[in-house]
């Protein structure tokens, strides 16, 4: 093996061993972006188009649920 590839194969060794999970500033930017999406979810969710087009969906699901509705 070349010396080069052995270096590289080392560095790489000690970057997976050195692992030791997230750090607190990682857990604190997960967290926003976590509260971010669930603002936009929200949002989203409650459109009062969107509320409209989920009740016009629902009224029509006993046209496709067949006979036993």
């Amino acid at each position: 093996m070349s010396k080069t590839l052995r270096t590289v194969s080392a560095r790489f060794a000690l970057l997976v061993a050195e692992d030791d999970g997230m750090s607190t500033a990682e857990y604190a930017i997960g967290t926003i972006a976590a509260a971010a999406f669930g603002a936009v979810l929200y949002t989203v969710v409650t459109d009062s188009q969107v509320l409209r087009y989920q009740n016009g969906c629902s009224d029509l699901l006993p046209y496709f649920a067949g006979p036993q509705w």
